[in-house]
């Protein structure tokens, strides 16, 4: 358990929490949420000791430990994995290196003997005997195999490195654990792990994700950073969001009679706690939903970016043919023979084992690169807009937003008063128009780049990994406007709820060929034995 006291932080001259007052209790886990900016990952920092309050004071029970996920990938590049994993148990670690330290001794004394036997029975009481086996199954829950376990950390890729990272913050079963973006660069067999263990774990989770299935899996409870407070509702992030719009639709109407928001409140309910599943966290929810009150429920001051796409024309028969296309980068095969052929109302997600093979076949598909290869050949009806996962290249200069827009509106838009109006619907309201775009944080630069989508009216849209950078509510806007787009769209992402909402069509890109999956879900996708071992093999 950690208790919050009237915690306040004043920092770089402004106030991001004001007199605060939280207790997280075990067998909860918690989405702690809020815009960019709100401060989540300092309040994280706040609740670890990193950071000092300006007012208050956190605590938790005696004798109780907290586990942090680390950020830094290069702390421990001369360790071995295994022994990194241990360490995130840091009493245990001290324990064994000091034993390790007294039996290579030649001279072992009399005293080295009683303090030896001290920290055997300390080690045995921290479940040292097990912590190399403990270490394992995580790791291998994490997809790091047995093979890896003992090299050294310095050998690992960057996505290793974050999965031995997460097993190190998981080990010893903290009393406390905190997660900030725990699903970064994770596979998606890692998370659906990840999913499992944090349903089944007894103690207390607090977790800064911007993954809403993720959220949703695992949440008890949400923590909202609003106003600069944080306010505790019982529930996943669905059931925050919707409670949220129906207290803003209730303090709308609050000259109507309380019976009536009452009966909608109960309704509202009802439905959300008969879609609970099985899990532990579920059932618990269950409980404490058929609880809540009308006076629980606070709207919101969140702000949403409007996105809507609107083709100027529509596709005809031919999307787009993909023919016998291979690319090798470095002397490395990427992609090899890949041949598929879209139709007008596809909505395509590629997915591949590294990122590097849907980047290089969307990079193809638009003409970014040409490949070794193969041939692509695009419907004439069609008029493409592409958004790459790397567009610093567009923000290298000292126009300002308004500037920079203006290069890619038409004679028709090219106007003051449209151009302002449309980025205070992507949340660039009055004089913040006017900043350089080279200051611009990775989220307000995506917000400019669906702005320039917007502008082109295209028909299809071609998305390298889009939700990188922003924050939850930009990417409930943008996933609402992709559902409403009417024209292809072909993207590569690692959000579960944006592929399931969004994509009729899966296909899986290696340097073998495709597994392609045409009118399904992503679920049915995943949940489908024979493709699933198909791709192992792919991969193999």
């Amino acid at each position: 358990m950690i208790t919050v006291n009237n915690v306040s932080l004043h920092f770089s001259g402004r106030k991001l929490f004001d007199d605060v007052n939280l207790k997280f209790t075990p067998e909860n886990c918690y989405g702690l949420i809020g815009a960019n900016g709100a401060g989540k990952s300092t309040f994280l920092k706040i609740l670890s000791g990193e950071i000092e309050p300006s007012t208050g004071t956190v605590s938790m029970g005696p004798d109780e430990r907290m586990a942090v996920l680390k950020q830094n990938h290069f702390d421990y590049e001369q360790f071995p994995v295994i022994e990194t994993v241990i360490m995130g148990h840091k009493r245990l670690y001290d324990v064994m290196k000091e034993k390790d330290a007294l039996y290579t001794k030649e001279d072992f004394t009399d005293e080295d003997g009683i303090r030896a036997a001290e920290l055997e029975t300390e080690f045995a009481e921290l479940n040292g005997w097990e912590a190399e086996s403990e270490a394992a199954v995580l790791l291998q829950g994490l997809n790091i195999p047995d093979i890896m376990h003992q090299v050294q950390m310095s050998e690992l890729t960057e996505g290793q490195k974050v999965k031995v990272l997460l097993a190190q913050a998981l080990f010893g079963k903290p009393d406390v654990l905190l997660l900030d973006e725990p699903t970064n660069g994770l596979d998606i067999p890692s998370i659906n792990w990840l999913e499992e263990f944090l349903i089944n774990f007894e103690n207390t989770v607090i977790v800064v994700s911007h993954d809403r299935h993720f959220l949703n899996k695992v949440c008890t409870h949400m923590a909202d950073l609003d106003y600069k407070k944080i306010q505790l509702y019982i529930g996943n992030y669905d059931f925050w969001l919707e409670s949220s719009q129906l207290a803003t639709k209730l303090q709308q109407q609050a000259n109507a009679k309380k019976e009536e928001q009452i009966k909608e409140l109960q309704e509202f309910i009802a439905r959300f706690s008969a879609n609970a599943s099985k899990s532990k966290q579920a059932t618990s929810r269950k409980k404490m939903l058929d609880k809540i009150t009308l006076d629980d429920i606070q709207p919101s001051s969140r702000r949403y970016p409007f996105i809507s796409f609107k083709p100027e024309r529509e596709i005809g028969n031919d999307l787009l043919q993909v023919e016998n296309v291979s690319v090798t980068i470095d002397d490395k095969k990427i992609l090899d023979n890949i041949s598929f052929t879209l139709n007008k109302n596809d909505k395509v997600v590629f997915i591949a084992k590294d990122d590097i093979a849907t980047t290089t076949l969307l990079n193809v598909i638009t003409g970014q690169i040409k490949p070794d290869t193969g041939t692509v050949r695009w419907g004439v009806t069609t008029s493409q807009a592409y958004m790459p996962k790397d567009a610093s290249n567009e923000f290298d200069s000292q126009l300002t937003i308004l500037e920079w827009l203006r290069q890619y509106a038409s004679k028709e838009e090219d106007d003051n008063t449209f151009l302002r109006s449309f980025l205070g619907r992507m949340l660039f309201s009055g004089e913040e128009v006017n900043k350089k775009v080279n200051v611009l944080s990775g989220g307000e630069k995506v917000r400019c780049l669906l702005s320039k989508l917007m502008l082109t009216k295209a028909n299809v849209l071609l998305l390298d990994d889009p939700t990188n950078h922003l924050d939850l509510e930009s990417i409930t806007a943008l996933n609402n406007g992709l559902m409403d787009f009417s024209g292809a769209l072909l993207f590569t992402s690692h959000d579960h709820e944006f592929i399931q909402t969004l994509a009729n069509r899966v296909i899986v890109v290696s340097n073998q060929g495709v597994v392609d999956r045409m009118d399904t879900t992503y679920d049915e996708f995943l949940e489908n034995e024979a493709v699933q071992e198909r791709i192992t093999q792919l991969y193999t």
